[in-house]
């Protein structure tokens, strides 16, 4: 089945997705259904309505109906995040991914096809893992929820991605993270067919396309806060994502004249509460921030480093050193060999010392901000200046200084016009 919304820049309204939702249902008539959104940190990808909608459609139909979060490494949500993302879905239908224990290995990827794609950077084979629940036969449809938008560790966010790291174990993940990493970042945002995506459709294609997998990708914009969902693209293989990837380049990548010298970036408290969430603001920024520029970014939400107590502690241990430091750790430490996707997140979060990179936060101290490589500042006095509610997005002066603004690092992709 193949079911496309595309309107560009214009906006698809509720009702036109619930009716794409229903004829997806009357199409397959399933008995017990299994949906995997996105988890909180995707708040703005609109998989919480469209959730909420196929819950209700499949109580009224009699159909069995469990959800499971694609938290990859990230924590269970709490109830709060549930009531705001997903509604009035019972708290109780929600089932948790652990990544560390319920994942079951299914395959390899070999070392010789990694190779291959890495241009021999990479030359080690990786284990393809995915939630036990995922190859449970009593599901006859499983729904694959999420997001289209540029991604650091893979290019362009999605598809297989969801079911592999959202819903897949410690290999998949630190694989594909440090082979992101050690290819170059900067190579792969915003493309499809990188070698991190090569690692996916290879999986997918191999050991889970007999099963009754469905996609359901939304290509999305944040105004003012407000959710705009532009395309609309449901399939059971391939099709729907690279149409997905053709309205995300035209809506989520943002060109800017000239390098950034000075960029503030806002990450809202309740979507970003680590720095493994919050360096999106790095990851999304980097291309177009000028040399020897500043980042400046204000996060009121961040409390800690990372999502999980153990990779927390690593990123306390080594912090944010730049790539080649960070490689060279990685060769001497056995407990990143252990963690090489923690590794990888220590190389995209450092500027390799090109830009200055300022947290100012309210819940660590500045003395463990300095520690992981980065520059403290006084949350209180530097929002003063750079003011979120009197900033507007893009080019802003502050005290005669220019100053790019942006409220959101997590819906797009920032470079200058000259790559």
């Amino acid at each position: 089945m193949e079911l496309f919304l595309n309107n560009g820049k214009g906006v698809i309204k509720d009702e036109e997705i619930k009716s794409s939702l229903i004829k997806l249902l009357d199409d397959k008539k399933p008995k017990k259904v299994l949906i995997l959104p996105p988890d909180y940190t995707r708040l703005h990808s609109n998989a919480g309505f469209i959730t909420n909608v196929l819950y209700h459609e499949c109580v009224k139909r009699g159909i069995e109906v469990d959800i499971m979060p694609a938290l990859g490494t990230h924590e269970a949500i709490t109830l709060e995040q549930k009531n705001e993302m997903f509604k009035d879905i019972p708290f109780e239908k929600f089932i948790y991914h652990n990544w560390r224990d319920d994942v079951v290995k299914i395959g390899e990827v070999p070392a010789s096809y990694i190779k291959e794609i890495t241009d021999g950077l990479w030359e080690k084979p990786v284990d393809v893992e995915v939630n036990k629940i995922i190859l449970d036969e009593s599901y006859d449809l499983i729904l694959s929820i999420g997001q289209v938008v540029p991604h650091e560790v893979v290019g362009m966010a999605n598809h297989a991605k969801n079911l592999f790291v959202g819903c897949g174990g410690k290999s998949m993940i630190n694989s594909s993270h440090i082979i992101g990493a050690v290819y170059g970042m900067e190579r792969m945002m915003g493309k499809d067919f990188t070698p991190v995506r090569k690692i996916f459709d290879y999986s997918f294609n191999k050991f889970l396309k007999d099963k009754p997998i469905t996609f359901i990708l939304t290509v999305t914009t944040n105004e003012n806060g407000k959710i705009n969902t532009h395309g609309l693209f449901i399939s059971e293989n391939r099709s729907g994502f690279e149409e997905a990837v053709k309205l995300s380049s035209e809506l989520n990548f943002t060109y800017v004249d000239k390098p950034i010298k000075k960029c503030v970036i806002y990450l809202d408290e309740k979507e970003f509460r680590s720095t493994w969430l919050g360096n999106k603001a790095i990851y999304r920024t980097r291309k177009a921030i000028a040399d020897n520029g500043e980042l400046i970014i204000l996060a009121p939400g961040i409390t800690k480093f990372g999502e999980d107590k153990g990779v927390d502690q690593l990123i306390r241990k080594y912090g944010y050193v730049g790539r080649l430091n960070v490689l060279k750790l990685l060769n001497e430490n056995d407990d990143l060999k252990d963690n090489t996707g923690v590794a990888a997140h220590l190389i995209h979060g450092s500027s390799d010392d090109r830009f200055k990179i300022y947290y100012a936060v309210k819940n660590i101290s500045q003395e463990e901000i300095r520690n992981v490589n980065f520059i403290p500042l006084d949350f209180d006095e530097t929002i003063k200046k750079y003011d979120p509610t009197k900033l507007k997005e893009g080019i802003n002066i502050v005290d005669g200084e220019e100053v790019y603004y942006i409220s959101n690092p997590a819906l797009g992709l920032w470079m200058p016009k000259a790559k």
